[in-house]
């Protein structure tokens, strides 16, 4: 039996603020006083300044700048609450640190979104809700419940609102480990689909160039998608080649939109017409009009509230349905 009704405390650490608000607002509640600063020599300071005894808490962290210090503000935190003896500490983390380094691809190199899986658990996390992980291992990291929620529900109603869906529509994977998601998606809008190969250059393994597009383009309506953007290189790029394979019209959409560097103007340059993203991470201000920016908060709340009243999460990978009827 978890916390009664009511005894539920949702607090943010100061990357993901707007978001938390917004889920709070959905669930009919505010967010919670807590001090998350920094003393005089830099190092993080933190108080929850209400009372969570055996309480339903939710410490919300996402992960735009500074990662280091968001993740220090996210395990203090957690240990905060646990110190005041919450009655469970969930952890909602929209767009997980580190998962691209999910594997060694080098010798002597670290497990990087393991480390931050063990310390979360170290802090003392109960359970840990996350979105479209850039690797899906990446939940096998932690031996406590971790709740993988899908980005499909967020972005169907825009896509099917937009006229994206039928034959006339090809979705496509920017690259072969983007295939899944596409596949995915292509079958919930019934279009086609089309993969974009590509190979690093050994000198720079960020960087990459397109060795061949396999698929029907010519003609249709093209869909990227992808589940993050860093730079911008990869999506505009494959705008650009699935442009050149005669798409009439080239959209895009990534669940997170970290956008470091120059990418907005990369973006805004780009053959792209519209980029559809969410706020797991906070948007920049200097986003170009075509990015649209859809907000996870309804999806988040109800697995707040699923969690909270110890239903079972899964049954949001269905979509966004009536929770009341599970």
């Amino acid at each position: 039996m978890g916390p009664s009704d009511g005894d539920i405390k949702i607090f943010s650490g100061n990357g993901s603020v707007d978001l938390t608000r917004r889920v709070a607002g959905a669930l009919n509640t505010q967010v919670c006083d807590a001090l998350v600063t920094k003393w005089a020599n830099d190092e993080i300071r933190v108080q929850l300044r209400e009372n969570v005894r055996g309480q339903d808490v939710f410490i919300f962290q996402s992960f735009i700048n500074e990662v280091s210090d968001r993740l220090m503000e996210m395990w203090l935190m957690i240990d905060a609450a646990r110190r005041a003896s919450a009655g469970r500490v969930n952890v909602v983390i929209p767009w997980y640190p580190y998962s691209k380094q999910e594997r060694k691809f080098r010798g002597r190199e670290p497990i990087s979104a393991r480390v931050v899986a063990d310390l979360t658990v170290a802090a003392g996390a109960d359970r840990v809700v996350t979105m479209d992980l850039h690797e899906g291992a990446i939940q096998g990291f932690f031996d406590i419940p971790m709740d993988h929620l899908p980005h499909l529900p967020v972005f169907l109603n825009a896509f099917q609102r937009e006229g994206l869906t039928g034959t006339n529509t090809t979705i496509v994977a920017p690259d072969a480990g983007a295939v899944e998601r596409a596949t995915e998606l292509a079958q919930c809008l019934g279009g086609g689909i089309a993969v974009i190969f590509k190979r690093h250059p050994e000198g720079n393994p960020e960087e990459a160039e397109t060795v061949e597009t396999v698929g029907d383009i010519k003609g249709r309506r093209a869909l990227i998608v992808d589940d993050f953007i860093l730079g911008g290189s990869t999506l505009c790029n494959a705008a650009a080649e699935v442009r050149k394979a005669g798409a009439t019209e080239v959209n895009a959409c990534v669940t997170h939109a970290i956008m470091a560097g120059d990418a907005p103007e990369l973006i805004a340059d780009s053959a792209i017409n519209i980029l559809y993203t969410t706020d797991t991470i906070p948007p920049r201000p200097d986003l170009p009009d075509k990015v649209k920016v859809i907000s996870v908060a309804p999806l988040l709340a109800r697995a707040v509230r699923r969690i909270h009243e110890d239903r079972s999460v899964s049954k949001l990978l269905d979509g966004m349905a009536d929770e009341e009827k599970n």
